[in-house]
């Protein structure tokens, strides 16, 4: 990783549903688009939970996304204030983006997918990866700027 990537950061307050979502869809961006060594992404909670939801990890397995390995952890303000993007999932307790911190803070404002029916989670699936697509189109002109 090189000290000018992009850091962008997928938050939750379980790390077991959205976040995972986006952070695997992110790793599939960043490899689709060569940009291994210029965007690092993080991902964590504010009270994570035990393990990824399983709807999370059947809907995520239909969009050949293995996730089952994931566990969902914790991060911290201080985490997040060195990144760049921070996309929190509409649940978020942090205080970023005050007191004239340059982190971009999208609110995603997602519906939970914990205990929702499969198909409902495949909406918000959709939704996580058209999201995630528009982060990394934003991502890829910073870094062709940069060059």
């Amino acid at each position: 990783m090189t000290d000018d990537a992009v850091r962008v950061a997928f938050v939750c307050v379980q790390n077991a549903g959205r976040s995972q979502m986006a952070t695997a869809f992110a790793e599939r961006e960043r490899a689709a688009r060569n940009l291994e060594d210029r965007v690092e992404v993080l991902t964590g909670g504010t009270d994570p939970a035990d393990s990824v939801h399983d709807v999370v990890v059947e809907a995520m397995a239909e969009a050949g996304v293995d996730i089952t390995d994931r566990v969902p952890r914790s991060i911290s303000t201080t985490d997040l204030e060195a990144c760049d993007i921070v996309a929190t999932m509409g649940c978020s307790t942090l205080e970023l983006g005050v007191d004239g911190t340059t982190v971009d803070v999208r609110d995603w404002a997602l519906d939970d997918p914990h205990g929702q029916a499969i198909e409902t989670v495949r909406a918000i699936r959709a939704e996580v990866r058209e999201r995630v697509a528009d982060v990394f189109d934003d991502i890829e002109e910073e870094v062709s700027a940069d060059v």
